[in-house]
């Protein structure tokens, strides 16, 4: 079977957006990848990433290529561009001619901006995975489609030539979102893990030195465990700092003993 190098191309860019389990894992320098992506299979003059959270936008990513003018046009879109309509609608924004757009007051601050970028059109694709939406792909294109949409009448069940760019645009974006949720859910048993993992380690050394009290003392390891918790509650620390103290005998057995009322074996 044939494959254009676009699609090569496309292809390999799919697999890396969704590519994100890993501990040095940067969502800016990965979303910045799927930015240049977007450049290079769109030949557009520019690409970025709005992330929003609770209909706000926390972060933004750029491509390499006129990464200030990218960053500048995603900003300028915190009164109103086709990021936020995107979002809002959790749907494409089809391509739009700025010029047009800034004749209609749509987007004021962001059409005027793009203006003096000399940006022709642009277009936006949410990035989301099931109902979870991270954020908004834009993309800055130097020209309009060949020719306007037709009606819906005319489209069903097909697409115009001219979508294929969104397409591909909205295929990066979905790559882009399945990683980010596998990165979420990655990040979230990471730190998991390391709790649970903390919580034994502590259980451990609770219990060594509940040992080693009790075999110092001659008494049960449940007296050993009320002295190391009087000692602990009254120095205001906390029982696994205390447990640790006194495996590395950083702790006297007299204040251990007088924490607990000179009598390793009160009760609590």
């Amino acid at each position: 079977m044939h494959h254009t190098t676009r699609e090569l191309r496309l292809a390999a860019a799919l697999v890396e957006a969704a590519d994100t389990l890993a501990d040095g894992f940067d969502a800016g320098n990965h979303l910045q990848r799927v930015s240049d992506h977007c450049v290079e299979l769109l030949a557009a003059r520019a690409a970025g990433v709005m992330l929003v959270d609770a209909g706000q936008a926390v972060s933004f990513a750029a491509s390499s290529e006129r990464r200030e003018v990218a960053l500048e046009l995603l900003q300028s879109q915190h009164t109103g561009g086709p990021c936020l309509d995107s979002y809002e609608s959790g749907e494409p924004v089809e391509p739009v001619s700025i010029r047009v757009a800034h004749a209609a007051a749509r987007w004021p601050e962001f059409t005027e901006r793009a203006l003096r970028h000399d940006i022709v059109a642009t277009f936006a694709v949410p990035l989301r995975r099931h109902e979870t939406l991270f954020g908004v792909l834009n993309v800055f294109v130097p020209t309009l489609p060949d020719r306007p949409p037709p009606p819906a009448s005319q489209t069903a069940g097909r697409t115009p030539a001219f979508a294929s760019e969104v397409l591909v645009a909205q295929a990066l974006a979905d790559a882009a979102a399945v990683g980010l949720q596998h990165h979420r859910a990655y990040t979230r048993y990471r730190t998991l893990s390391a709790q649970l993992q903390e919580a034994l380690s502590s259980r451990v050394r609770i219990e060594q030195a509940k040992g080693m009290l009790a075999e110092r003392w001659g008494v049960r390891a449940d007296e050993a465990f009320v002295a190391l918790r009087r000692f602990a509650r009254r120095h205001r620390l906390p029982l696994d700092q205390v447990a640790s103290a006194v495996i590395d005998r950083a702790v006297d057995d007299a204040a251990l003993r007088a924490a607990d009322g000179g009598s390793p074996g009160g009760t609590a």
